[in-house]
């Protein structure tokens, strides 16, 4: 039976007409199919049935995947889409002479009949600041780009993926990248035994700390310990040490429990580090300290037992705060001493609403601002958490005309919840004046960063407060074959100036609430 099937589906396959094939077509498939009692009997018949398959990697199934690949990573960098950039005249460093000062001697201007007056001193001022090179490599192998083909351009994509991660880590280096401001030695802890309010029994506690950077803060948790430098291996196989961000550790303390109950605690503090953005804690008993906890304040309240692994005592005894591979950010720049930058360190404390929609320390800085430099701050860069916080107290004082509500007629809806755009200043020539509030991806809890773009003096030559110089702006290089992928770097050359450094403001160690 099964030659005769054959020669049927052979016959009926070859597009011929039956009537005009040797050994009647049809006759013959009847023939084959006379001796059938049921389906199952047809040979082969059912190996050949296909049904879905039940994953969408196996069997005859079509695999829906839509080009191109989807980008799900943020690129949020507002001060880099703000800051002007400029092109640089060669050298090492960007150089800039400033007049700080007419008529310091505050001379009186009278003059007598006939005689000319005194003659005014003039103070001056010298700035440099450093060129220094970013940037970084992306590969592609060449089965990569085969694989991708159809579907996406994968040598376009590490291109792509470079320049994002430049854009990125730039956008951290303009907000607080630390080229020049050594932490030097954390402070000795002071530490304060409490009876209740903890977990923590009778004994001996050994107390000490560690101040970061804000790129040491982002950088290193409780779990993984403090990362005081690091050596990192470059695509030409090169290497350079790089600093984590961390102070030179404290000397530790002791504290006594003994108040006989498991309730107690310890509350350690130091005087705050300028530049610092948080703060490592050690603690432990039997002379042991072993890392607890990181604030972005210069105080905390121990409770338990630390959960960290890393103990003090097995960190160096340097400052590896300052990375010599970078230069320095805005909120860097306010916090250096003698930039006449005005800078407050909260040390824990919280935000105080002053009762009638303001806050009492951001009032303080607006105040002093204008006193002493006649300025007026224009945004104000904060975290979610100082957002959230400015909200709550802007809104719980008794500040009936603090804020307004539009409402939508033509819809008739109203929604829930507040957010505080703009904060209102009221120490001006010209009256009050607003105050952006924006929140900034990378600045850490904690920390409020005011700017100013402009300066309201009259011939002053500095259309930019602060700008991006660059030696050389983004470019992309396309290195030469050493293996079958492509190799590529994503590079810059450029520095931060800040001409003004009274322009900018920082307050830190804000305590969330």
């Amino acid at each position: 039976m099964t030659d005769n099937l054959i020669k049927a589906m052979q016959v009926l396959g070859s597009g011929q007409q039956p009537n005009l094939v040797e050994g009647a077509t049809l006759t013959a498939l009847y023939d084959a199919l006379s001796g059938v009692s049921k389906m199952d009997d047809l040979p082969g018949l059912v190996k050949a049935t296909y049904n879905q398959s039940g994953s969408a990697v196996s069997g005859l199934t079509a695999y829906d995947l839509e080009a191109p690949a989807k980008l799900f990573y943020p690129v949020l960098t507002p001060l880099r889409n703000m800051i002007p950039r400029v092109s640089g005249k060669g050298g090492i460093q960007a150089n800039w002479r400033a007049i700080t000062g007419v008529n310091t001697a505050l001379l009186n201007a009278g003059v007598s009949e006939g005689n000319r007056g005194g003659t005014i001193a003039v103070s001056t001022q010298d700035f440099t600041a450093a060129y220094k090179g970013i940037g970084f490599e992306s590969s592609a192998s060449f089965e990569a780009q085969y694989a991708g083909e159809g579907f996406d351009d994968v040598r376009m994509r590490a291109q792509q993926g470079g320049l994002h991660s430049l854009m990125l880590a730039e956008e951290r280096m303009l907000l607080a990248g630390n080229g020049s401001l050594a932490l030097g030695t954390t402070p000795t802890p002071s530490r304060t035994a409490g009876t209740s309010g903890g977990g923590l029994s009778d004994g001996t506690y050994t107390v000490g700390c560690v101040a970061l950077t804000a790129d040491g803060y982002f950088r290193n948790t409780v779990a993984g310990g403090l990362v005081t430098s690091y050596v990192r291996t470059n695509a030409d196989g090169s290497t350079d040490t790089i600093n984590g961000g961390t102070a030179q550790k404290s000397a530790t303390g002791t504290v006594v429990l003994s108040g006989g109950t498991a309730v107690q605690k310890i509350t350690a503090s130091v005087t705050a580090v300028r530049g610092a953005a948080a703060y490592a804690w050690f603690w432990g008993t039997g002379g042991v300290a072993t890392l607890g906890a990181i604030t972005t304040v210069p105080t905390y309240v121990i409770t338990a037992a630390a959960t960290g692994t890393q103990v003090i005592s097995s960190l160096p005894s340097t400052d590896n705060s300052i990375d010599t591979l970078a230069f320095s950010g805005l909120t860097t720049l306010a916090a250096t001493s003698g930039s006449n930058s005005y800078w407050v360190d909260l040390a824990g404390a919280t935000l105080t609403g002053d009762g009638v929609g303001g806050i009492v320390e951001i009032d303080a800085l607006l105040k002093s601002q204008w006193d002493v430099f006649r300025l007026n701050p224009e945004i104000m860069w904060v975290s979610s958490q100082q957002a959230n916080d400015l909200g709550k107290k802007i809104l719980a004082g008794n500040a009936n005309g603090a804020f307004r509500i539009n409402v939508d007629m033509q819809r008739g809806l109203m929604g829930g919840g507040v957010m505080v755009a703009t904060y209102l200043n009221k120490f001006g020539m010209n009256g009050a004046t607003e105050v952006q509030i924006r929140q900034h991806p990378f600045i850490s809890p904690g920390t409020i960063l005011f700017t100013q773009a402009s300066l309201p003096y009259p011939m002053n030559d500095t259309p930019n407060v602060f700008q991006v110089r660059n030696r050389q702006d983004y470019y992309s290089i396309e290195w030469p074959r050493r293996s079958r992928q492509y190799e590529y770097g994503v590079y810059a050359d450029e520095v931060l100036q800040l001409f003004f450094p009274p322009a900018i403001s920082l307050l830190t160690g804000i305590a969330a609430g």
